[in-house]
């Protein structure tokens, strides 16, 4: 057996878009690489917008991705940890998750220590400055008496509504695919903020839908890309993190 030593981090499936013939193909493309990565994986962390959509009613939750979700109970059953952070597109991701598949949801940025490295991973949606109108939404949608309300459409209502407004937040955030420096990428402004107040090693971020290894100083931020396009995800194997394209050696 391979000893399992590598650290995988992965964002943006956007599971459920563009339509459900495109969003089968790229999920069973998903449960290939976590196939792949499951003989030498420490653990996983799925990085947000894993679902293009995501809202748990009481007793319901959306159809399909059937593969993904069975995939993810047999990684957990087998011992591997599974980290889900929600993003802005799956931040009604409740307690299923947890109760189900054994996965730890986290909703905010964390610190980890891997080996002698200094990790912070989040989803970055609403990080640094600017983009205050999306911060000003983002509460609306965090908010306890929000969730309720919705939660009381029926849900043929509520996902169709979902996935327009799921639609045009893509459009609007992720259309620009070229690094645009560090003063106009908010994340790396959101990096050196927290450097001034502690050390380190490694930011893990999506959001961006743009693969990035860009270095702060000693300190190096990452963006993980996006599966719909991209195919990117990062490995650490104890020493350094690398981004690599999921079908390219």
């Amino acid at each position: 057996m391979n000893k399992k030593t590598n650290i995988y981090f992965a964002s943006d499936f956007h599971l459920g878009s563009p339509n459900e013939k495109e969003s089968l193909l790229r999920e069973k493309r998903i449960v290939q690489w976590l196939d792949l990565i499951k003989n030498d994986a420490k653990e996983i962390y799925l990085v947000g917008d894993i679902f293009d959509f995501w809202f748990e009613y009481k007793h319901s939750i959306p159809k399909g991705f059937s593969r993904f979700i069975g995939k993810i109970a047999e990684l957990t059953d087998s011992g591997i940890p599974v980290h889900f952070f929600t993003g802005n597109h799956d931040m009604w991701m409740f307690d299923y998750f947890e109760k189900e598949l054994g996965v730890t949801i986290h909703r905010k940025p964390i610190k980890k220590q891997f080996d002698n490295k200094t990790f912070y991973i989040g989803h970055g949606d609403g990080l640094g400055p600017g983009d205050y109108g999306y911060k000003f939404i983002k509460k609306v949608f965090a908010n306890k008496f929000c969730q309720w309300l919705f939660a009381r459409l029926h849900p043929n209502l509520g996902m169709s509504i979902a996935k327009f407004w799921s639609n045009k937040s893509r459009e609007h955030n992720n259309d620009i695919k070229q690094f645009l420096g560090e003063e106009k990428e908010w994340l790396v402004s959101y990096c050196k903020e927290i450097l001034k107040q502690e050390h380190v090693d490694i930011f893990i971020f999506g959001h961006r839908h743009l693969p990035i290894q860009h270095p702060i100083n000693t300190s190096a931020y990452i963006n993980l890309g996006e599966w719909m396009n991209d195919y990117t995800y990062a490995k650490f194997d104890g020493e350094i993190v690398e981004l690599f394209t999921f079908g390219k050696s």
